[in-house]
């Protein structure tokens, strides 16, 4: 299949509204954020410090009465800053900053659904500041065309008794949303990704590219949302 055709293949894989977490959440209990560099409110908070950013997110879905704050796809962020891990070249356009999947920002311990039929590829727990923590990377398989969904940030009990290959369901729990002591230092959330190659990458993937490298991200790891199917993203 063309590269150019992965998103239409992605979006006539699912129908509608597709769970990514905890099955009791209605999408009505979830609302888009901006945290972009040009969210000005977002400026004023201290983003390196990861509770400062959970009251942030906590106070934004109290305001809306909502559970899960979403949103993100190539995104430009100041957050990366804090941490060497995007900012080490200095070359502007070398540094990452540019967001490449979804954010689903949520309670610590929310459970973490497979978004389709697949298998286990692999999982690591990527400990560098600023990092995913721990990771599971599932396999999927459909006419014949194979890509791979990217779950980051959770718990570290989510990857006892992984093994490669272990089959898993559309809807069945992988995981849960780890805490900031576990995540790589955010405030709870879950990374979602889609990519097309994984470059034989195991349990890590890019989630945020530079200006350089951006075309061709955006191409191997299309907007999330095209399996989703979640409203105003």
């Amino acid at each position: 299949m063309e590269t150019t055709n992965f998103s239409e293949f992605l979006s006539q894989l699912t129908s509608g509204f597709t769970q990514v977490l905890d099955v009791n959440l209605r999408e009505e209990d979830y609302i888009i954020i901006d945290l972009s560099e040009d969210n000005v409110e977002l400026g004023k908070v201290d983003v390196s410090s990861s509770r400062a950013f959970s009251n942030y997110i906590a106070e934004y879905l109290n305001a809306f009465g909502k559970k899960v704050a979403f949103g993100g796809y190539s995104e430009v962020r100041k957050l990366y800053k804090r941490s060497e891990l995007f900012t080490a070249s200095e070359d502007e356009d070398a540094n990452r900053n540019i967001h490449l999947g979804l954010d689903f920002w949520a309670d610590a311990y929310t459970d973490v659904l497979a978004v389709l039929d697949g298998r286990i590829h692999s999982f690591n727990d990527n400990t560098n500041f600023g990092d995913y923590g721990p990771t599971i990377i599932l396999e999927h398989k459909f006419e014949e065309k194979k890509f791979y969904s990217l779950y980051g940030h959770l718990s570290r009990a989510s990857l006892k008794n992984l093994k490669p290959g272990i089959s898993i369901k559309k809807g069945e729990k992988i995981g849960q949303l780890g805490t900031a002591e576990e995540n790589g230092d955010y405030a709870p959330h879950l990374h979602f990704q889609i990519i097309e190659e994984l470059d034989e990458k195991i349990g890590d993937f890019p989630g945020v590219t530079s200006r350089r490298d951006l075309d061709f991200y955006l191409q191997n790891c299309p907007d999330p949302n095209y399996l989703l199917k979640l409203r105003n993203s």
